[in-house]
């Protein structure tokens, strides 16, 4: 839960009297639950309209309540979802303007939940680079070192697909514990490997003269791709004598 400043002694100029907040008391806010929080990205969640600070005669932002509170619920949609931004601000959107709608998924599903849903729309499966720098927390030439070493490979037209914000969450967390990107080269050497098993197995159905064949290829392969991570998963846990929950 958020813990926005009380008024009390000690407060300064972190709120006004009418209870805005100053972008500095908002982060300070926001950083217990996101720790990589930052103005840059405060200042980039209001330039793609997830949020709309006031804005004091001198230019100066103060936030209400509210504007954290939807902060917050961006980030953690972000987080635990790993949603692109314009899908969070029309489903906030949607919300506030009352009406029930269900949080659109995708990216990567976790152990015991519903497959995602179809996507809508192509913004649902993609990313744009501006983006997912925000949302990773990185800088254009991390993005690129990324980029070289193939974990992240942008589509034709410059944006991703939507599992780049799974990817790039888990580049980050890794290098937290001094997992550098140039070590994950093998990790991208054994998935593209497991990948050229299942599309070995998929090939013939994708080249079959029936439609219903073809068809069948893209339910197949989405079979196959969750075997081959679920024993990747077990392969790792029993190698280093672990169980996760």
């Amino acid at each position: 839960m958020l813990q926005t400043p009380s008024g009390g002694a000690g407060q300064g100029a972190a709120a006004t009297d009418s209870g805005l907040m100053s972008i500095g008391a908002v982060l300070t806010a926001l950083r217990d639950e996101f720790p990589d929080i930052t103005i840059s990205k405060i200042r980039f969640l209001e330039s793609e309209g997830l949020v709309e600070p006031r804005r004091t005669p001198a230019g100066y932002r103060k936030f209400s309540v509210h504007d954290v509170e939807r902060l917050g619920e961006v980030l953690r949609m972000q987080r635990d979802h790993y949603l692109p931004l314009k899908v969070i601000r029309e489903h906030l959107d949607a919300v506030e303007r009352g009406e029930a709608v269900a949080l659109p998924r995708v990216g990567r599903q976790r152990d015991g939940e519903a497959g995602p849903e179809p996507a809508e729309s192509p913004t649902v499966a993609r990313i744009g680079r501006d983006e997912l720098l925000a949302t990773a927390g990185i800088d254009e030439q991390e993005l690129k070192e990324w980029e070289s070493y193939g974990l992240l490979t942008p589509l034709p037209d410059g944006a991703y697909d939507a599992e780049a914000v799974t990817v790039a969450s888990l580049v980050v967390q890794l290098g937290r514990f001094g997992i550098e990107p140039r070590h994950l080269r093998v990790m991208k050497a054994a998935a593209d490997r497991e990948a050229g098993l299942v599309d070995q197995v998929v090939a013939p159905l994708k080249r079959h003269r029936n439609p219903q064949t073809r068809a069948h290829a893209e339910a197949r392969t989405k079979e196959l791709a969750g075997l081959a991570v679920k024993l990747h998963a077990a392969l790792v846990q029993t190698a280093l004598g672990v169980r996760l929950p």
